[in-house]
């Protein structure tokens, strides 16, 4: 499971489609509607939040817009009808460790970065997340 720090416009098709079942998984989590993946380290800061569900249901709708303005038909009745205004603070550090990665994954992918990644220092970060100073985080499975 990876819940992107990052925007999702970065992602391509394939990234896109997995965040949304993975977003969805989560959501599915935080509800306590399944079994598995309850002690996921992804889930944590969304575990933090005020209100976990609509913190996942916020990070949702973001997703969904994303694919929407590609296109795509991603179901918004499958979004929570919660939302929340309060963000979820993440360090600097996580959002690019993540940016790398990403961009290794699209290297692998498409075999080349294409210009929406060449020139991007600091990228955008998806609007539920307030970027500030620090590490990666202790819980991100490194490789």
């Amino acid at each position: 499971m990876r819940l992107w720090t990052l925007h999702p416009q970065y992602l391509d098709r394939q990234g896109l489609l997995a965040l949304w079942r993975e977003g969805l998984l989560a959501q599915a989590v935080l509800r306590g509607r399944t079994k598995g993946y309850r002690n996921h380290p992804q889930l944590e800061r969304f575990a933090g939040h005020s209100d976990p569900v609509a913190a996942i249901a916020t990070y949702l709708v973001e997703v969904r817009h994303e694919a929407v303005r590609r296109g795509y038909r991603f179901d918004a009745a499958k979004i929570v009808p919660r939302r929340t205004g309060e963000e979820i603070t993440e360090t600097r550090g996580q959002l690019l460790y993540e940016w790398d990665r990403l961009k290794g994954k699209i290297r692998q992918r498409q075999g080349g970065l294409g210009p929406l990644y060449r020139g991007i220092e600091l990228p955008d970060a998806h609007p539920l997340f307030r970027i500030v100073s620090g590490n990666v985080r202790p819980w991100e499975k490194r490789r």
